[in-house]
């Protein structure tokens, strides 16, 4: 019987892979990959299911499931005043490199640091999927992303000379970007389902305390720090903050429940958009800007709140669900409240407006059918285009 792809994702919609391979070992996802690309079959690499979108039909090829874990530590001891905040750096400790399996579950990844008494990766606690999938999209959240603690990866390079190779690529190679990366980008250039390089494991470098020392972190995220309660800027116990994100992201519907159907989904659907400076003079007062630099024509950059921009557009918490109140202003011809859409089998989350679940019974096509009305949305209200943060595989938004 083929293994459908709705079992194996955080959305838990899709449907069958013509071809399913469990990988229990890095060895056998080598060679899985590389049977796959000598036969000229369609690839795909599935790690923990959490930023998938698999279409109802299914795969056409092979999937090739990572699913080996494993973490070691590769080398302490020596002092890396570059770890230490630029105001602390007493604080600094020593510098840890600790090597994660790309199948091995992120969460436990994380927990295990703070267990060590190891800074730099508590602020993403419990974002769902494996480590391998961590620098392909530079996850991040409340202040933290992957690329500021990534030292380097090794990968199956699939294009290297001779049928592929494993190779070793540097932080600064895989041109980390706002959810991106150079591995991210090899699929949407080529719009292959899986990327050029294969994600083997990730070198990270932590942080241990100086001796005596409590375990802290430097909380870099407004939220988080008044959660906490303490100045954004300060520091604060690793377990503190691990907790303190978990409650965060549950009260969100951003850490998985099998008895949620708010937690049935891809996380964040829409990024924050990066749009010119203009941009900003006529969205209403209040919508939020932060700045993002500037473009290689010189043009100054600021990203916006997609969850604001989605509120503001008639999409609240909970859009398309039959049950939800009708919201004033909602948008037109469709009911305000998404009624009729999807049936409501998908809508967004009742807890967060970036995130479109499946109410238990969806399709692929539900939940993409909710994700264009919002997108659709936010283009014609505001004039900004909100661009899906998921891997959408043989269908599209």
């Amino acid at each position: 019987m083929s293994e459908r792809l709705a079992d194996h994702t955080t959305t838990r919609v899709g449907g069958p892979a013509r071809r399913w391979v469990s990988a229990r070992s890095e060895a056998a996802a080598v060679e899985a990959v590389r049977a796959a690309d000598a036969a000229g079959e369609p690839l795909f690499v599935l790690g923990g299911g959490s930023n998938t979108l698999m279409a109802d039909a299914g795969f056409e090829g092979t999937v090739v499931h990572m699913a080996f874990d494993g973490l070691e530590v590769l080398g302490e001891g020596e002092t890396d005043p570059e770890m230490a905040e630029p105001d602390a750096t007493d604080r600094g400790g020593d510098a840890v490199v600790v090597r994660v399996a790309a199948g091995h579950r992120w969460d436990d990844a994380v927990a295990w640091t703070v267990e060590h008494g190891l800074a730099g990766i508590e602020a993403l606690s419990g974002i769902p999927g494996s480590a391998g999938a961590t620098p392909v999209q530079n996850v991040g959240a409340y202040g933290a992303d992957v690329s500021q603690v990534l030292v380097s990866l090794r990968a199956w390079d699939r294009q290297a000379p001779g049928g592929g190779a494993v190779v070793e690529l540097s932080a600064d190679e895989l041109r980390f970007g706002y959810r991106d990366s150079i591995i991210k980008r090899s699929m949407v250039d080529s719009g292959a389902p899986s990327p050029r390089w294969i994600v083997l494991s990730i070198d990270l470098r932590l942080r241990r305390a100086a001796s005596g020392a409590e375990p802290t972190a430097p909380v870099r995220y407004a939220q988080l720090a008044k959660a906490l309660g303490v100045e954004e800027g300060s520091q604060a116990g690793l377990r503190t903050v691990r907790e303190q994100v978990l409650a965060l992201r549950a009260s969100k519907g951003m850490v998985s429940d099998g008895e949620d159907h708010d937690t049935w989904s891809t996380g964040s659907y829409f990024t924050n958009p990066i749009v010119p400076a203009s941009v900003r003079a006529r969205l209403p007062e209040g919508a939020p800007a932060f700045a993002a630099g500037t473009a290689p024509d010189g043009t100054e950059l600021v990203k916006l709140s997609a969850a604001w921009l989605i509120d503001h557009a008639g999409y609240g918490r909970g859009f398309g669900l039959p049950e939800v109140a009708p919201r004033e202003g909602g948008p037109d011809g469709r009911g305000p409240d998404g009624t009729g859409l999807a049936g409501g089998r998908a809508s967004l989350s009742t807890k967060h407006t970036l995130a479109v679940t499946n109410r238990g019974g969806a399709s692929t096509e539900d939940v993409l059918t909710i994700a264009r009305a919002v997108r659709d949305g936010v283009r014609e209200r505001f004039g900004v285009e909100l661009h899906h943060e998921p891997m959408i595989i043989g269908t599209r938004l």
